[in-house]
């Protein structure tokens, strides 16, 4: 068999990268960073922050593409579960290398402070969409809402978000803590469990495991294919992987479910026993 050629070795990587990228995100549920599943007392809460409310088709995403607040000479911007974007109102301030540079500030990051040092705005990249982590207010409460922390390189900001399904109200203050250490508070209907169910009833972990075993069953079949089409020279549906076997799969789970039919001659016929005379 002639060795593999690099590109076809690339391909091999770059199918079964890519399909363990699918089922990772297929298995989280798509959000990542902005879902949470707990299990209290029974019950299951889930909360999905970037998911689209009736007053909030963004979620508890901020329409402007970001948040922003002011306190004496610092102000703070942040997006939840994405990056920042900006139409208006661009921050102006030094140091913003890490966070789009100088003509596109802010737009390479989630959240961003700026301090007025010396006369200079002067700005610091203090948490990343990537970075981030997503816990309940009140572990004993999951109706309270959740906290959305995200991190930077040395700095952080928590963004408390409770549970309002009436109105939304923006953060209007924040604190610090240390050196970049930040904390806000807003309230919005995305703060509250999107569904609360019993955890004895739930399809989490049977849908969880339905996606695991799909998606290895895919990635054997998909990268077998490969193999056989790139490395082999099977060419045409002879290329998949253990055909026969696929194409009886039905018969085979058919036959374990059905029983056959039994000769109702030969049924009569066994009844007698070996030793049953017949009287002429």
């Amino acid at each position: 068999m002639p060795a593999p050629r690099p590109q076809q070795r690339v391909l091999l990587v770059a199918a079964a990268w890519s399909l363990g990228l699918l089922c990772l995100a297929a298995a989280e549920g798509g959000g990542g960073s902005c879902e949470l599943s707990v299990e209290r007392g029974g019950a299951l809460y889930n909360f999905s922050l970037a998911a689209p409310t009736p007053a909030h088709r963004h979620g508890v995403l901020s329409e402007d593409g970001f948040y922003k607040v002011a306190m004496n000479d610092s102000v703070i911007w942040f997006q939840l579960c994405d990056q920042m974007i900006f139409n208006f109102d661009p921050p102006v301030c030094l140091h913003c290398e890490d966070c789009g540079g100088p003509l596109r500030c802010g737009t390479q990051c989630s959240a961003l402070a700026s301090n007025n040092i010396g006369g200079y705005d002067v700005c610091t990249t203090i948490g990343r969409a990537s970075g981030s982590h997503i816990s309940l207010i009140d572990e004993g409460n999951p109706q309270k809402g959740v906290i959305v922390k995200m991190f930077s390189s040395k700095c952080s900001i928590s963004v408390f978000i409770f549970c309002d399904s009436a109105v939304a109200q923006l953060p209007d203050t924040f604190t610090q803590s240390g050196s970049c250490d930040y904390v806000t508070v807003l309230r919005h209907p995305s703060g509250c469990a999107r569904s609360v169910s019993d955890a004895g009833n739930g399809w989490g972990w049977l849908g969880t495991s339905f996606i695991t075993i799909l998606c290895l069953l895919g990635g054997y079949i998909l990268i077998g294919a490969i193999y056989r089409y790139y490395f082999l020279g099977i060419r045409s549906v002879e290329a998949i992987p253990n055909l026969e076997f696929w194409i009886s799969l039905p018969w085979r789970i058919k036959s374990m479910f059905v029983r056959p039919r039994r000769n109702p001659r030969s049924q009569s016929r066994d009844t007698r026993g070996p030793y049953t005379t017949v009287n002429h």
